[in-house]
């Protein structure tokens, strides 16, 4: 099948650092290679991918010091996928509703895959407007606030088996990984930490629109003996920042769309205490791969039981729903229901035109 992916221009694919939504199109578009498709990827320059790389920019817009307006250069990308649409059976794109105005007049098989939280007021309309666009959520949770849009599927993420390895003799801290904001509550982390007496470890990313609230509310807490701030971390850092962490604390306080973090503790055997918001309790198994709370008493209780928890089963419930090669398989059968609809659509039309004709 010839697939185009279409990816984020803010970070490359993989990215350098942090960036949830281009890696998942990276395992997605490198697992579509390994099971023989065609694939082109339009992104940034300094991607890195085994299929046909389609260069917009030179480098990842977060990165590019002369990168004032973004948004010109995804409308570049959008020019040039839609001038090259005909190459492909399928164009699946990972630039949320950008691209709906020319893809709901464009007659072959596309679907978009939606990354972010759904539940912001100013989406209705856009997404009212393009109920037709064929799209997929990353978990049902994510679904909720639209629930009349065209849903074609709920995908999970997935991570290459061999990206990281089970740990089975972990330290006595716990990891927080992510990003610095309101909604990823490492404030709460700090507190689990303090009240249970175990270090708190935080590799995290601080976005120009969170750094006032990072300066304001969270560097002062950073200073308890406790707290190590690590900053940002790199693909191949998270084998031993995961790996070796008691547990991920996973402390949100928001509809979270599916949180990455939590496989890619998994993948190392490391169990997961999680908020119940959002996609969590999609992505948990309860007792096997980590503990669900609903409030930090519950969080400083779970960090005591977690011990219990076998990081070999955890790593087994990783293998059996959390691989990029579930991941592409899945979507490889979203592809396919679009090109046989596509193929069907064609159909009738030249149908009814010689129904016309005759």
């Amino acid at each position: 099948m010839r697939i185009a992916q279409v990816a984020p221009l803010y970070e490359s694919v993989p990215p350098q650092l942090y960036g949830g939504t281009e890696r998942v199109v990276s395992y997605l578009t490198e697992e579509l290679v390994l099971e023989g498709h065609d694939v082109t990827l339009f992104a940034s320059g300094d991607s890195i991918t085994r299929a046909r790389l389609v260069a917009v920019c030179p480098q990842a817009l977060r990165l590019d010091p002369n990168c004032v307006d973004s948004l010109a250069h995804h409308i570049v990308m959008m020019e040039e996928v839609f001038q090259r649409a005909y190459e492909f059976d399928v164009v699946h794109f990972h630039i949320d509703y950008l691209h709906f105005p020319i893809s709901s007049r464009y007659g072959a098989g596309h679907v978009t895959t939606l990354h972010g939280r759904l539940d912001i007021p100013d989406l209705q309309p856009v997404y009212a407007r393009f109920r037709d666009e064929p799209v997929v959520s990353i978990s049902n949770a994510q679904r909720a606030p639209l629930p009349g849009v065209n849903w074609l599927a709920t995908i999970h993420h997935g991570l290459p088996a061999n990206l990281l390895r089970l740990e089975e003799k972990p330290e006595n801290y716990l990891a927080f990984l992510g990003r610095i904001s309101p909604e990823k509550r490492v404030d709460r982390a700090i507190e689990i930490a303090i009240r249970t007496g175990i270090q708190l470890k935080i590799a995290a990313k601080v976005d120009r629109a969170d750094r006032e609230y990072f300066e304001a509310m969270i560097r002062p807490l950073l200073d308890h003996p406790l707290v190590e701030f690590i900053g940002e971390i790199n693909e191949q850092q998270k084998q031993d920042f995961l790996g070796k962490a008691l547990a991920l604390v996973f402390p949100i306080d928001w509809p979270e769309p599916f949180g990455l973090a939590m496989i890619e503790a998994m993948a190392c055997g490391t169990p997961v205490i999680a908020f119940r918001r959002g996609s969590t309790t999609e992505v948990i198994d309860e007792g096997v791969t980590g503990l669900l709370v609903d409030h930090i008493e519950g969080a400083v209780s779970a960090v005591n039981r977690v011990r219990n928890i076998s990081r070999k089963e955890c790593r087994a419930g990783f293998e059996k729903r959390f691989s990029a090669k579930r991941m592409a398989l899945d979507y490889v059968e979203v592809y396919k229901s679009i090109v046989s609809e596509a193929r069907g659509s064609v159909e009738r039309a030249v149908e009814a035109r010689s129904v016309e004709v005759v």
